[in-house]
């Protein structure tokens, strides 16, 4: 099987806090720090996993990462490093938006630090910017925010140009910020617009799709990995799914399965892995255990990706071609047994009634 690899969010295995539980449903992480942390995981699921993937500074940062990376050295690696900006009570007002010019520069100073960490790594940066936004109507001046949050968002980016890292951006509605300022995939290229229009190579800024971000929005992932792709934008994937009300990060293909055997075909064809681009999986277990929760997770995946190999692309293309639905179905749902063989055997219990 043509497989693309993959990579896992550490954060998946922790305490596993809610507003109501802040303990957590996972009370044997208490105390066990990241290096234990990654052995441990890479014990449970390093037969499946390529790759991991970190936030800096609370997960990985200078003092722990040669700890991290001897663990990972047999077959792993660190793919990615995101900006921990949001675990800073200090940034209850934003990080990179933060009113107090303080606080902004130091931010903007930790996200070069994370980069020059990723750079050392040959890792990719992800800035998902989930505690710039507001709670409220009337609290934000919006202009000056997002001044302040492009103006940051240029600094990164060309810090990172410098030490040959890619940017990768990641939309989402809300949480913690009630309403994040690059809340979905137009606010997303908004910013790079914009930063193309003031002269800047955005030439390493690319775009990481967190489906269950997406899902929330009512955006239909196989279309905007689509568009991105023959943009040239598209170069990770967040995978997981859930209810579509909040950020669940459940199992991939637990719910809005139809959708995730799409994105697994768009994937396909428009050759997605072939410049080395992986599928992450971005989980939160809250009272499952996390490892049985990530090793499922692949699996599943792993068994969808298979699935689509099986749809008939001569067949499916001559549908769209119509934008027939059911001839569409057909070839769809004869990859998952409904062939002729069950066709007749239906037709025929029919007939005996």
């Amino acid at each position: 099987m043509n497989r693309v690899k993959n990579s896992v969010g550490i954060w998946a295995f922790q305490e596993m806090p809610t507003r109501f539980l802040g303990a957590g449903y996972h009370p044997e992480f208490k105390g066990l720090d990241m290096v234990a942390r990654t052995e441990m995981v890479v014990k449970g699921c390093g037969a499946l996993v390529d790759g991991f993937e970190y936030h800096y500074p609370n997960e990985i940062n200078e003092q722990n990462v040669d700890a991290i990376v001897k663990i990972l050295s047999k077959g792993h690696d660190v793919y990615c490093i995101a900006s921990g900006a949001h675990t800073f009570s200090r940034h209850a007002y934003g990080a990179f938006t933060n009113p107090d010019p303080r606080i902004r520069a130091d931010a903007i100073a930790m996200a070069k630090a994370g980069i020059d960490l990723a750079a050392s790594l040959k890792a990719h940066f992800i800035i998902w910017p989930g505690i710039e936004g507001y709670n409220y109507p009337f609290q934000c001046d919006y202009r000056a925010a997002w001044s302040w949050f492009l103006d940051a968002i240029r600094q990164c980016a060309e810090h990172a140009r410098q030490q040959g890292v890619t940017i990768l951006l990641e939309h989402k509605n809300s949480e913690p910020a009630m309403k994040i300022h690059m809340r979905d995939v137009g606010m997303t290229l908004y910013v790079i617009h914009r930063l193309q229009a003031i002269g800047m190579d955005t030439s390493n800024i690319k775009i990481n799709l967190d489906w269950q971000h997406l899902i929330m929005n009512g955006e239909h992932i196989p279309e905007y990995i689509t568009l991105l792709s023959d943009a040239g934008l598209l170069w990770h994937l967040h995978a997981n799914s859930g209810w579509g009300t909040f950020d669940d990060d459940n199992m991939v293909g637990a719910t809005y399965f139809m959708t995730t055997l799409e994105i697994a075909k768009t994937l396909q064809q428009v050759g997605y892995g072939q410049n080395s681009e992986r599928v992450g999986f971005d989980l939160f277990p809250y009272t499952e255990n996390p490892v049985e929760v990530v090793n499922q997770g692949v699996l599943q995946w792993e068994f969808i990706w298979e699935l689509a190999t099986k749809i008939d692309d001569a067949a499916l293309a001559e549908a769209r071609k119509k934008k027939d639905a059911v001839r569409a179905y057909q070839a769809v749902f004869a990859a998952l047994g409904l062939d002729k063989d069950f066709i007749e055997r239906v037709y025929r219990s029919r007939s005996v009634l």
